[in-house]
């Protein structure tokens, strides 16, 4: 595995912000690892790149346990911290040179420094001071200097807080092109983020792991996951379809059409279509949905 986390806690105080964590990534793996606000998105990244230690419980990168091993840690994974540090007042290359050297003792490497600037798409900004770049641009050196000694770990803390549109899907395209050889992990509490860039996705909240599933799965981990939407040629009686086998709750749109949400995880629909018949009914439309990521987040972080 590329990252396995084991019964991570960690306590600040008399504060609580992970609680018995566990999951593991496997090599070639883009995870979102999602969460409002303080729900300990940030202390996960930061223990896993050996920053701080747990309070207890134990994990490793690549094999390297993180306590023992934290310079063979480091030396495998590529970290973007939320705030991305840089050196302003250094041209582009300049800043990669001068990681370079601080990563490997020795003098930069142009060859590399060049294919990194190329895949990061900094050419046109190479010969710029930091100062100078936009937010988007800065983005960009952040990843460079994270994947400049060939990280087989990527982890990226809030990597497109703060973009614009445009500069969003330019850093979203470009995570998910690294992550077609590396593994990537990225923390956010933006939805359409994780399903833009993920493959599976970790949900915690308040220091602990309330989901953990591929992104398509995890809109049937709600119970209000399985609603149907029905439209009949007349008017229809609200109390007739709610005693419909199955139906949990009917939500009146019009005085035709109705959404209707299942137990459990019941398809409904035959059921509707048995109850038109016996009413003389047309059924002019029927949907099944599945509720946005978004609303899944939701509703698995509701206080």
């Amino acid at each position: 595995m590329s990252i396995k986390v084991n019964a991570i806690t960690k306590i600040y105080g008399t504060q609580k912000a992970l609680d018995a964590v566990s999951f593991e990534i496997a090599p070639g793996e883009v995870v979102g690892l999602l969460g409002p606000n303080g729900a300990g998105k940030s202390t996960i990244m930061k223990i896993l790149t050996c920053f701080i230690p747990p309070t207890s419980g134990d994990a490793s990168v690549c094999d390297f346990d993180i306590l023992e091993q934290s310079i063979d840690v480091r030396k495998k994974v590529g970290y973007l911290p939320e705030n991305n540090p840089l050196y302003i007042d250094l041209y582009v290359e300049e800043f990669l040179s001068f990681i370079y050297g601080i990563r490997h003792s020795s003098s930069p490497n142009p060859e590399r420094i060049a294919g990194i600037i190329e895949l990061t798409g900094l050419q046109s900004e190479k010969h710029k001071k930091i100062s100078a770049l936009s937010k988007g641009f800065r983005q960009r050196v952040g990843l460079a200097q994270a994947l400049l000694h060939d990280p087989e770990v990527l982890i990226l803390d809030e990597p497109t807080s703060g973009l614009d549109p445009n500069q969003l899907l330019e850093i979203r395209s470009l995570i998910k092109t690294i992550g077609r050889e590396k593994t990537v992990m990225l923390s956010t509490h933006i939805m359409q983020e994780v399903e833009a860039i993920c493959d599976r996705a970790i949900i915690i909240h308040k220091g602990k792991i309330v989901a953990d599933d591929s992104t398509q799965n995890l809109h049937h981990l709600t119970s209000s996951s399985n609603v149907v939407m029905v439209e009949f040629s007349s008017t229809v009686d609200a109390g007739l379809l709610s005693r419909i086998n199955g139906v949990k709750t009917v939500t009146t749109l019009s005085s035709s059409s109705f959404q209707l949400t299942a137990q459990n995880s019941l398809d409904i629909r035959p059921d509707i279509f048995r109850f038109a018949v016996d009413q003389k009914l047309t059924v002019l439309a029927m949907q099944k949905e599945e509720l946005r990521l978004e609303e899944v987040f939701q509703e698995l972080t509701r206080d």
